[in-house]
């Protein structure tokens, strides 16, 4: 079956290896700080809530509260029934941040979790903004999860990495969220593995061979490091999109 979501790339980790990829998102944030922090600033509790980019739905289950609703969208063909195993009470649906099947004004909140958002001068995400403020309800969210490029030694790995440019720079990325309304919130938390052998996994899914290789080599014992996170939050009609 063909995708024709003109806006869909293939992530080139969780596309690349799905087993993996598991083992990173278990690895995040272990200690609930950045999960906190999404529910003090947009809480979901028995409200519509939808994972944008959902993937193979490794949090759409952790999503769930009481009366609450929670929705997956995701371009990627492959990773559909994956997602849609997590859960019988979760909902998954094939499409993309500028094609959402979805409602105008039918979701309290939106998160997406290193999916589409990434604003850079060679690619515009405003479409993409516009339907999921289309699909918001009045003072609803957005929450977009990011990488801190400055703070923790994920950051510093990102910074060595010609591969994070593909994420955007960090300065163009904080003027178009602020020209969008976004409040911005930095979030320190980890990631944390079961063994030396998971980390090195992931590190060699996220990094070229040889920024892992010496990474790995540095730190021959360790299984955890510090992660910085920032959010972008933007609240349906607190700002007017320009253009």
């Amino acid at each position: 079956m063909a995708n024709e979501l003109g806006d869909f790339l293939p992530a080139p980790n969780q596309g690349a290896d799905t087993e993996v990829y598991e083992i990173e998102n278990s690895a995040l944030d272990r200690t609930g700080v950045l999960f906190a922090r999404l529910c003090s600033l947009a809480p979901w509790a028995g409200k519509v809530l939808l994972d944008l980019g959902c993937g193979s739905g490794y949090w759409l289950p952790k999503y769930l509260t009481e009366h609450g609703t929670v929705l997956g969208v995701e371009p990627d063909l492959r990773l559909l029934d994956a997602a849609r195993a997590r859960s019988s009470r979760v909902q998954v649906l094939h499409g993309s941040a500028e094609h959402l099947p979805l409602a105008d004004s039918s979701v309290a909140v939106v998160h997406a979790r290193f999916a589409y958002f990434f604003p850079s001068a060679n690619y515009d995400c405003t479409a993409g903004l516009r339907e999921v403020l289309r699909v918001l309800r009045p003072g609803g969210s957005l929450l977009v999860i990011d990488n801190d490029h400055q703070h923790g030694e994920f950051a510093s790995l990102l910074r060595q990495s010609p591969w994070a440019s593909d994420q955007g720079e960090d300065d163009y990325i904080r003027r178009w969220w602020a020209a969008q309304g976004a409040q911005r919130h930095e979030v320190m938390s980890s990631w944390s593995f079961d063994s030396t052998e998971d980390l090195a996994k992931v590190l060699h899914l996220e990094f070229p061979a040889d920024l892992a290789r010496d990474w790995i080599a540095r730190h021959p014992l360790a299984t955890e490091l510090s992660y910085g996170y920032v959010l972008y939050h933007v609240r349906k009609g607190a700002a007017e999109l320009g253009g």
